[in-house]
């Protein structure tokens, strides 16, 4: 009788040793429910860092056109040409694929 009784303590206090391991694994500082909050926190982190990245390579090459050296006179009249429908007079242009004839 007193064995079985030293047993079923023995047991009980595995087992309470047990669940205290299990539920710090679980909900603990470094369990697996703040592993899961900083994998997510990870992602979203990586969404905002191409976010980033993207304003940067843009602000770069903003940074760039501020160059003190001038730019190309041929970058500027293709420019002035392409984006701003610019041309000297007496200027050429040809239209390729347009309905205009």
């Amino acid at each position: 009788m007193r064995r079985t009784r030293q047993h079923i303590l023995v047991l009980l206090g595995c087992l309470s040793m047990t669940a205290y391991f299990v539920h710090h694994t679980i909900t603990g500082k470094h369990g697996l429910e703040a592993r899961s909050r900083l994998v997510e926190r990870s992602k979203a982190l990586e969404r905002e860092i191409a976010g980033l990245d993207a304003v940067h390579a843009e602000l770069m090459r903003d940074v760039l056109l501020l160059r003190p050296d001038p730019p190309h006179p041929d970058l500027i009249e293709e420019i002035a040409t392409g984006v701003l429908g610019m041309a000297r007079p007496g200027d050429r242009i040809v239209l390729v694929g347009s309905d205009v004839p």
